[in-house]
């Protein structure tokens, strides 16, 4: 078969060619989502170590994956630009690639290890500098550390060495120029062991995964050549720093002390190669050994390298590879799955965005405790989304890249909201949105309601449904043509609309038994609770939501709503505060947040929770009003005359008719009156209210007309009697 590269007259000999290297063309499978395209760029490998309990020689490990399955309802919709659209990632420099060739290639001592035994080999003796070569004096294995490939060396007549970039647990890694492909850089790796039986099938495995992936952040391989009876994989040269070198530098610039990176940052990149991941898992292929050394950050993206020690899922006799601190707890017992590729996932990122000292000792599989962390104190959602992705058990995990990604970006909504007074408004795919809260009491009916699972066999009969009443709507469930979560769940909430509590209890009950992670149960309580007046019952339930899915604001918002009604204004207003400066769009969140200031005596913090509601939203005139209330209103003592000037303004810029109106001016005409009666209005008339003199005849005027409007208004006779009462109370007193 002719090589299909232009000006190329090569031949593809086992499925490369043999002039350039390069692969038939072939079809590409489709990406889990569509990131930022990768630029060429550099790289510095770090090939896995392998698990010392695990070897390729032992029986055929049973694979056990997660009891659990995504679903479509946990799809991404993240964008994949470097940094999600929302983080200023710092760039990387441009670089020579010469200069990234070591100077002396050397293994250091301290990680120099048998192959067969895992004992140190090499090591110094008497003051006398270890061999990198030789025998082990365990087991008599041969080792050898020093590169195979000298600068000048040409590798299968084409690729030129030019020097060592980089050594890892699998083997060196060479800088060379391809002379078939416009000397074009490309990196050369070949084993640091050639008697490692287990380094070696990883090599090879690495070649065939490599040749079948075809991602944008996934590095590329060229081509595979023997060199003096030894095997190299030719890949792309990419042109960065690992999020390792990242890290390193920043300690060094930091006086050797660590200085992790900023939460949205190290999020941002860790959302930014989550798709690579997904990518993979759908080809049936697990990374295994996730971690700061084998992301590369390029000018422009993200490349996730070193596919070493990727595991096929069909093939579970393969070698294990993982690196300590990363590693899930049950890889040696239960073999890997995609949650404990995820686990790796959450573990690189509390390395890249806290001090997390003692990783791969003390906190081997577990997190510092969260009140030892500043970080993961300020940012709670942080941390429970770190200790969803690294609980215990992979059925508590985040069980798809797809919803581990959803989850993260949510998380990073909050941080960026929090550190840069960005709000950033998102649909969710797991809840409707809210309904248009109520002013002044919570109310449990205007939180949001779980998403219908698109892929239920009853969606589409669910949409159907039209009923006006519960009744009606409980007899249309139970007459469903088939029972499916999606039905029982909206059968439980139909049964809490109606007040079957128990009923609903045992219906939810029925549901958990055949799903314990299914966390709308614990939500479809939570919300029964509520209305049961149960607020505690109802804040343990949207608690357990708020760790299944930490990235939402649903829960944050039911949280808020249970704290107030359970009379924890405080802990009610943080919750508030989060999804109002998250989501302005969110307005009942706005509007608990302003209660449970006031009902604290905070007048103050009222008003800037109104002030989060934004211009454009539809509660924005229920938010001025309020606002304007607030500041004419008793609170902590009298309004003062900055309070009256600003409520006055913003009554007179909103477009507000009739009742409306007259009711607010009312309201701030009385307390202007109250302050004029007090000795504090405007003496000479200069200060203006409304338009006219802030003085106590001027301010009674407008006060009677006002409520002689008011009058016009009444819906009822007695009403209108307390109106027109009202009115003549505050007339000014004249002769006639």
């Amino acid at each position: 078969m002719n090589c299909q590269q232009p000006d190329c007259s090569g031949q593809i000999v086992d499925g490369y060619c043999d002039l350039c290297g390069m692969a038939p063309a072939r079809a590409v499978a489709t990406p889990v989502a569509t990131p930022v395209a990768a630029a060429a760029g550099a790289q510095e490998p770090s090939a896995p170590a392998p698990l010392a309990a695990i070897s390729s020689t032992s029986t055929a490990t049973s694979l056990t994956t997660s009891r659990r399955s995504a679903t479509s309802r946990t799809r991404s919709t993240v964008g994949h630009r470097l940094g999600a659209g929302l983080v200023e990632i710092p760039s990387v420099p441009a670089r020579d690639p010469a200069d990234a060739v070591m100077a002396d290639p050397m293994v250091p001592e301290s990680r120099r290890f048998c192959a067969t035994c895992d004992e140190p080999v090499g090591r110094s003796r008497d003051g006398t500098p270890g061999r990198p070569a030789g025998f082990c004096r365990k087991c008599g294995s041969p080792f050898s550390f020093e590169p195979k490939l000298a600068p000048g060396a040409l590798v299968a007549k084409q690729y030129e060495v030019v020097g060592c970039l980089a050594h890892g647990g699998m083997g060196w890694v060479y800088l060379a120029r391809d002379h078939n492909v416009s000397d074009r850089w490309v990196v050369l790796k070949g084993l640091l062991n050639a008697d490692d039986r287990d380094a070696t099938a990883a090599a090879l495995a690495e070649r065939r995964f490599l040749a079948e992936v075809e991602h944008p952040n996934i590095v590329k391989i060229f081509n595979f050549v023997d060199h003096e009876g030894l095997g190299y994989i030719v890949m792309e040269y990419v042109g960065g720093q690992s999020l390792k070198q990242i890290l390193t530098a920043r300690r060094d610039s930091n006086a050797g002390e660590p200085d992790p990176l900023p939460p949205d940052q190290a999020i941002a990149y860790v959302l930014e190669i989550l798709p690579a991941l997904g990518y993979l898992h759908d080809l049936g292929l697990l990374f295994c050994d996730f971690k700061v050394d084998n992301v590369i950050q390029t000018r422009h993206s993200l490349k996730l390298i070193d596919l070493g020690g990727v595991y096929r899922l069909d093939e579970p006799t393969s070698a294990l590879f993982g690196t300590t601190g990363y590693q899930a707890p049950e890889i040696a017992t239960l073999g890997p799955s995609i949650p404990s590729d995820l686990f790796t996932v959450a573990r690189t990122l509390g390395v890249l965005c806290i001090d997390f000292r003692g990783y791969q000792s003390t906190y081997r599989y577990t997190l510092p405790p969260q009140d030892s962390v500043p970080v993961l104190q300020r940012y709670d959602s942080l941390y429970q989304f770190l200790l969803k992705g690294t609980a215990p058990n992979p059925d508590d995990r985040f069980q798809s890249a797809e919803e581990m990604a959803d989850q993260l970006f949510g998380v990073l909504r909050e941080v960026v909201a929090d550190r840069e007074g960005t709000p950033v408004s998102a649909p969710s795919k797991l809840f409707t949105a809210p309904m248009r809260a109520g002013l002044e009491l919570p109310d449990w009916r205007i939180l949001p309601r779980p998403q219908v699972s698109s892929d239920d066999p009853s969606a589409g009969y669910l949409a159907t449904i039209t009923a006006a009443d519960s009744e009606q709507l409980i007899a249309q469930l139970r007459a469903a043509p088939q029972r499916t979560v999606e039905v029982d769940l909206r059968l439980a909430a139909a049964m809490i609309n109606d007040g079957s509590f128990e009923e609903a209890d045992a219906q939810l009950g029925e549901i958990e038994a055949n799903d314990p992670w299914e966390w709308r149960v614990a939500w479809h309580r939570g919300i029964a609770a509520l209305a049961r007046e149960r607020a505690d019952e109802a804040r343990a339930s949207f608690d357990r939501v708020y760790c299944a899915v930490p990235g939402e604001l649903a829960p944050k918002l039911a949280l808020g709503l249970a704290c107030e009604s359970a009379g924890d204004l405080e802990v009610a207003a943080r919750w508030y505060e989060i999804v109002a400066r998250t989501d302005p769009s969110i307005t009942s969140a706005s509007f608990g947040l302003a209660r449970s200031r006031l009902l604290n005596g905070d007048r103050a913090g009222a008003l800037t929770a109104y002030e989060l509601v934004p211009d454009s939203s539809s509660g924005y005139i229920d938010a001025q009003t309020a606002r304007i209330r607030c500041l004419s209103r008793d609170g902590e003592g009298e309004p003062g005359l900055q309070e009256l000037l600003a409520a006055g303004s913003a009554l007179e810029a909103l477009p507000l008719e009739g009742e409306q109106r007259e009711r607010l001016t009312a309201d701030l005409l009385e307390s202007a009156l109250r302050m004029t009666l007090s000795g504090r209005g405007s003496d000479d008339g200069e200060v203006r209210l409304l338009g006219l003199p802030l003085v106590e005849r001027d301010v009674r005027l407008a006060l009677e007309h006002s409520y002689r409007e008011l009058a016009r208004h009444a819906p009822s006779r007695t009403e209108r009697i307390a109106r027109v009462d009202d009115a003549n109370r505050v007339r000014p007193r004249t002769w006639i």
